[in-house]
Formats: C-alpha cells, structure tokens, sequence
C-alpha cells in the first residue's frame, strides 16, 4: 500500500480512536445505565475532559472529508510524490498530538499543531495542481 494511502488508513484509525474517548469519558460521567439507555435527554458534560474530547473529535471531522477526498482524488491520478507523502504524514502526526493537548487543555501550541495538520492537507491538495 502506498505510503498516502497508509496514512489514510491511520486517520481513520484515529478517528475511531476519537470517537470512542469522548464516548467513555461520557459512560464514565454518567454511567453505563445512561450510556445503555436510550439516551432520550443528553446531559452537558460537566467534567472538563469530556467536552474537551467531544470537540476535539468535532475538529478532526471538520477536515477528514477533505483529507479523504484528496489523498483518494491524488491517488486517483498518480499524483503522488514528496508532497502528498509529507502532506499526508504531517497531517495524521499532527492530528495524533493534536488530541492530548486538546485534552489537557494547551492553549497556542494546540493551535500551531492544527496549523501544522492543515499544512498538510494544502500539501496534498496543491500536489494535485503541479
């Protein structure tokens, strides 16, 4: 498998990685009998890290639609290369650190990640124009 399309792979790994913290941090809030029922009424998270991991998932789902569609649309026409090999390893590494300092709560640096993780996606969007 092509080295884009590993970490294409990896991302949604990760995204299924981030949809299940956020959904233990819930059943650990307010227990396996909510978590069970039919969850007619969703509580606000009370504790801090729960909300902080349901929006850090929210972030990833922001630009994994666009990430998909350009790693498959560059795969699509061979245009692989060094940009879209570093694209696509910046933007999985990135989006891995990007969870724990979103989860403790790191101003500025946790910002300069996402920067660095939408770097990443450019690099294999601009791929697709050179």
């Amino acid at each position: 498998m092509m080295t884009e399309l590993t970490y294409l792979t990896l991302t949604l790994l990760l995204a299924l990685v981030q949809v299940m913290l956020p959904a233990a941090a819930r059943t650990v809030e307010f227990g396996s009998k909510w978590n069970a029922g039919a969850r007619d009424t969703t509580p606000e998270a009370r504790k801090p890290l729960t909300g902080r991991l349901e929006r850090a998932q929210a972030n990833l789902y922001e630009t994994l639609p666009l990430f998909i569609g350009a790693v498959l649309i560059a795969h699509v026409a061979g245009a692989h290369g060094v940009l879209t090999a570093w694209g696509t390893a910046l933007y999985f590494w990135a989006r891995v650190v990007y969870v724990p300092l979103y989860a403790l709560g790191v101003p500025y640096v946790r910002s300069l990640v996402w920067l660095v993780s939408l770097a990443g996606l450019v690099m294999v969007i601009a791929a697709l124009f050179v």
